[in-house]
């Protein structure tokens, strides 16, 4: 079996991006065999996850790893700075090898590997003093801000009704500006932080709500992006979306997927279809997160969130394990890969309800995406298990309102009926656009025909409206 150090080595290829969970598991799986002799980092070379310059470089950060602790250890702080490693930047990502084919009734689950992540609760063992963070997170809560940017040697700015403005109440001090974000951390997360330069995390303020919190290192120091999230699950009315989306709580079978770029409110909008289900229904609902961001108490339903990396190792190995954990509704916090894919489609394909996330702009090119995750041999198996699998998609952008006093979701809605379900199969993704602009009756839309109904109310701008527009002559007003 691996020692420490070896655990070390895999955590920091894994978080320089050299290594993924599942080769790092598989690795670990051989090491543990009768008989085998060789570390880690020798198997890492020998099945292809690592090239031998890739493992020179993680094992420089693991010794600076080791060499930092046992300063710290020693009470020489001065051994311990905010640059980022050199191996860290140079650092290329590694092909990750193709997983088996799909099979389209079942899914065979893997071997567990024999390290098992320890569980640990929502919250962390802050390191240092967090009193002036968060008393900044508070204030830019009570002045409408979603997202707050803490930058080293810059203006901190909060984000509201999407637009950008600075907060420079606090000295642009860099080095000050870093210490008030690592405060945030646990001692191991700040470590690990520190050597490899960026940090995902959830981060609770009592009283106010979570934040989704990126970290992480550029030229002029450390910065921080919190995105906030309130401590209660909003409902549909409170996101400005149409009632009509609770239908699609009801399915006992299949998959449902909200879509669109990044900062589009995809979360919000699950996390009410979510609260839905958990308020009317009496099932069991299992949340697979990185990071947890809403948190869903018990109502009707059991609800179990697992967080990415510190209650699971990968979304993949909790949709394994999930299959044996008797869910009637996967909720996926994103389909990030290939095996995440084949995986959600298996349990859709099984009797569970899957909810997830995509970063796609507009239904079309969703299918697409799902599709074109697998080689092209498969892709004709993938088409049909999605035509019979997938019951929605709904793809969204969060608008400035006309008067910049708030923001509106614009949404597109694909209804997977049987027209919708043989285009999927035959590969004729692209006549959807068609049958969008004829259904809507069947409650479909195309994103342009919700950002022309906006505009006609006078609810957003011409302007705003062209900006997201396919077909811009849809839109009303000036030719």
């Amino acid at each position: 079996m691996g020692n420490a150090h070896d655990n070390l080595l895999g955590r920091v290829a894994v978080k320089t991006g050299l290594l993924t969970m599942e080769q790092l598991a598989e690795a670990t799986r051989e090491q543990g065999q009768p008989g085998q002799t060789k570390n880690l980092g020798s198997i890492l070379v020998d099945k292809g996850f690592l090239t031998p310059e890739g493992l020179e470089r993680v094992v420089q950060v693991q010794k600076n790893v080791l060499a930092k602790a046992k300063a710290k250890q020693a009470g020489d702080v001065s051994a311990v700075h905010l640059a980022p490693s050199p191996a860290v930047e140079a650092a290329p990502a590694e092909a990750m090898p193709e997983p088996p084919p799909l099979e389209h009734t079942s899914y065979t689950a893997e071997p567990e590997p024999t390290r098992v992540s320890q569980p640990q609760a929502l919250t962390i063992e802050h390191s240092g003093d967090t009193a002036q963070l968060d008393a900044l997170l508070a204030k830019a809560v009570e002045a409408g801000a979603s997202d707050i940017h803490i930058h080293g040697g810059a203006p901190i700015k909060f984000r509201v009704h999407g637009k950008l403005y600075d907060h420079d109440t606090m000295p642009a001090d860099s080095e000050a500006r870093a210490q008030m974000l690592l405060a945030a951390l646990s001692k191991e997360d700040r470590q690990l932080f520190l050597d490899v330069g960026e940090h995902d995390f959830a981060y609770t303020l009592k009283g106010v709500g979570r934040f989704r919190c990126n970290f992480y290192q550029q030229l002029r120091g450390t910065d921080g992006v919190f995105r906030f999230i309130p401590e209660q699950a909003p409902s549909l009315e409170q996101l400005g979306l149409p009632s009509s989306l609770a239908k699609f709580t009801t399915f006992h079978q299949g998959m449902v997927l909200i879509t669109g770029p990044t900062s589009c409110g995809k979360s919000s909008t699950m996390a009410a279809l979510v609260n839905l289900i958990n308020e009317e229904r009496a099932e069991h609902i299992l949340t697979i997160e990185d990071p947890i961001e809403y948190v869903h108490p018990s109502k009707r339903c059991l609800v179990n969130q697992r967080n990415v990396r510190r209650h699971t190792e990968t979304f993949a190995r909790a949709l394994r394990a999930a299959l044996r954990e008797d869910p009637d509704v996967i909720v996926i916090g994103e389909l990030r890969d290939q095996e995440t894919i084949a995986l959600a489609l298996a349990a859709a394909e099984t009797g569970h309800f899957v909810l997830g996330t995509l970063h796609t702009d507009n239904g079309i090119r969703t299918i697409n995406r799902l599709v074109g995750a697998f080689p092209p041999d498969q892709q004709d198996q993938v088409r049909s298990m999605i035509s019979e699998s997938l019951r929605a998609v709904i793809s969204q952008r969060l608008l400035p309102t006309a008067d910049e006093t708030s923001q509106i979701p614009a949404l597109e809605i694909i209804t997977v009926n049987r027209a919708v379900g043989n285009l999927i199969r035959e590969a004729k993704v692209v006549q959807l656009r068609t049958l969008l602009q004829t259904s809507a009756s069947a409650d479909m839309r195309l994103l342009d025909n919700s950002l022309a109904e906006l505009v006609t109310n006078g609810t957003i701008t011409r302007e705003e409206a062209l900006k997201h527009a396919e077909e811009p002559k849809r839109i009303p007003g000036e030719s």
